[in-house]
């Protein structure tokens, strides 16, 4: 009996359900950088920092959320849990330090200081998204989709999940928040450092993995109305904190609920179908694999081989033409009348990162993600000070509604894009053009300044910009292959902050201020232009406010703008990708 037992928590412990749910809450507290619109605020009164210098934290943040290069290459050498364990002490000095000098209890540090420890500590999240992403998609190589948006949707929701525990706290100043995401992230990332890893579970296929999506999917979308919910009682009505402790404990059940998933297959089923047998086999696994390998080779062959019209066939007749090629080319090989060469990767192949880096179609991914999801970031980074220029008092109630719609977005844009990918065998960037004209109203939107405009705009850029990521790693995936997914995933991160601090750094920043200037002096500002050097970007100066549409209206237009840019770049990684999507999914068309 206790040898059964200690089997069935074994096989537990190797479940990749259990390493998915792990690692969604990994990611529910990880995403430190959501909360940086909340705690802005309070480093800006403490430290009495204008507009412009707290954009360019912004900035640092941005960076240190993105430059993920290095975690990308420590995939390759380290164990996962040792790249969780660097992420976590990163994370731990970075908002430490931060809290220490916001409180008063460390002396005050220059604002390129300040930049520093921000981007380090925000930096420490790049470890956790790497290995969480690294470990499922190789446990999920047949959904990754769905896999990616969950796990990036969570790391957007983790903003209103930390306010909400926050809440619970009762802390008598703002600067507790700081010290909350200093030290919560790291000890969960601590705790399942040695469960988030790769687990075979491409040999763990089940025939009831659709309904463990579906109840994470449902799971996901009670979670976001549950805290939409929750969010506006708190704002519209004065709630005792018995309340509060009572909402914050219906959220760690919410969070909580998924691994009932894995203890059900484990504790709870003891039989398999023959189907699932055969797919759990090693033996299976292990012909299956190597005959996959001897495919693809002749599969890279056939490439070079076939006729250009075999691509306009239908489905079936294209797959029955490619099979009758791969047929010869491979009696043709063992023969010696063909020697199969090395060649550069096709497009849905294995890339190493500088055959992609030579690719239009990695860097049309890459300029429309920069031009998109920046915008998206400058959104997040000025949210604060936007809704307080427009005469809000609740800046967090705003903070809280674009990471929950942060998090629908991802998790939509997983599974609709699946569903493009699954079902009509169309290009997935189809979806990422969807998300950009989202944007491109929102920031219309914010623009305009109308009465109810910033709820509408909030719920727009925040879908618009969580479907990115939840579409984009995918993409890159499918076209660039799983090889060297890690560092081609950190590549494409870079596009974030490159965005934010074109539009951030000098756009909004330089603008909002020139608006606060012209109305403290209550008379017309000379005009300087808009002017941008790193000696300037680290500099103090006296601290201004803008009140108004004015504040963001220029840099709201501009903005909506670049979305459409993006959005026409997209279309054009549509048409270059229709062949390579056929390709890929035209034969599991139903």
């Amino acid at each position: 009996m206790m040898g059964r037992f200690g089997e069935k928590l074994t096989s537990f412990f190797n479940n990749r359900w259990l390493v998915f749910v792990a690692a969604m809450w990994l990611q529910s507290c990880g995403g430190v950088g959501y909360v940086f619109g909340s705690i802005s605020p309070v480093i800006k009164s403490s430290l009495s920092y204008n507009q412009k210098q707290v954009a360019r934290l912004g900035v640092a943040k941005d960076l240190g959320d993105s430059v993920g290069f290095l975690p990308g290459i420590l995939t390759d050498f380290l164990p996962l849990w040792g790249v969780l364990l660097i992420g976590a002490i990163q994370n731990l000095i970075g908002y430490g330090w931060v809290w220490l000098v916001v409180s008063g209890r460390a002396p005050v540090l220059p604002l390129w200081a300040m930049c520093i420890l921000i981007f380090v500590g925000t930096n420490g999240e790049t470890y956790f998204n790497t290995a969480a992403l690294v470990s499922c998609v190789q446990n999920f190589p047949k959904n990754r989709g769905p896999v990616v948006g969950i796990l990036k949707g969570f790391a957007g929701l983790s903003g209103a999940i930390l306010t909400q525990t926050y809440a619970l706290m009762h802390a008598p100043d703002q600067a507790s928040l700081i010290f909350m995401i200093a030290v919560g992230p790291a000890i969960v990332a601590i705790a399942l450092m040695f469960i988030i890893r790769p687990v075979g579970g491409h040999r763990q296929i089940r025939s009831s993995d659709g309904f463990s999506f579906t109840t994470i999917y449902g799971v996901c979308i009670i979670l976001a109305a549950y805290l939409m919910g929750v969010m506006l009682v708190q704002d519209l009505v004065s709630v005792s904190e018995t309340v509060i402790t009572i909402f914050t404990l219906i959220l760690f059940v919410l969070l909580l609920f998924p691994i009932v998933i894995p203890i059900t297959l484990n504790f709870f089923r003891d039989t398999k179908s023959p189907e699932e047998e055969a797919l759990l086999s090693p033996d299976n696994q292990e012909s299956s694999k190597s005959g996959d390998d001897s495919q693809d080779i002749i599969f890279s062959e056939i490439e070079d081989e076939k006729p250009k019209e075999v691509d306009l066939l239908p489905a079936s007749e294209r797959q029955k033409r490619i099979a009758q090629l791969q047929s010869r080319l491979a009696q043709a090989a063992a023969e010696g009348a063909v020697r199969i060469k090395k060649r550069r990767p096709h497009r849905g192949e294995d890339f190493t990162m500088m055959e992609a880096l030579v690719k239009a179609d990695l860097w049309l991914i890459f300029f429309s993600l920069m031009l998109g999801s920046g915008s998206g970031l400058t959104v997040i980074d000025n949210l604060g000070q936007m809704s307080e220029s427009l005469g809000y008092d609740n800046t967090q109630v705003f903070v809280s509604m674009i990471s929950i719609f942060n998090f629908l977005g991802r998790v939509g844009g997983g599974y609709f894009s699946e569903i493009v990918v699954s079902d009509y065998a169309y290009p997935r960037p189809i979806a990422i053009a969807v998300a950009q004209v989202f944007m491109a109203i929102g920031h219309f939107l914010f623009a305009m300044g109308w009465p109810g405009s910033m709820y509408v705009g909030t719920l727009l850029v925040g879908l618009g910009y969580g479907a990115h990521w939840a579409i984009i790693p995918a993409t890159a995936s499918e076209l660039f292959g799983l090889k060297k997914f890690a560092a081609l995933y950190n590549f494409l991160t870079l596009a974030n902050p490159a965005g934010s601090l074109i539009m951030s750094g000098v756009l909004a920043s330089s603008i909002y201020d020139r608006e606060a200037e012209k109305q403290a002096h209550g008379q017309n500002f000379m005009h300087r232009g808009i002017s941008f050097s790193f000696p300037n970007f680290l500099r103090a100066e006296d601290t201004l406010k803008c009140k108004g549409t004015i504040c963001f209206f220029v840099t709201s237009l501009t903005l909506s703008g670049l979305c459409v840019v993006a959005v026409i770049l997209s279309l054009i990684l549509v048409h270059r990708t229709k062949t390579v999507y056929r390709n890929l999914y035209g034969s599991s068309r139903r």
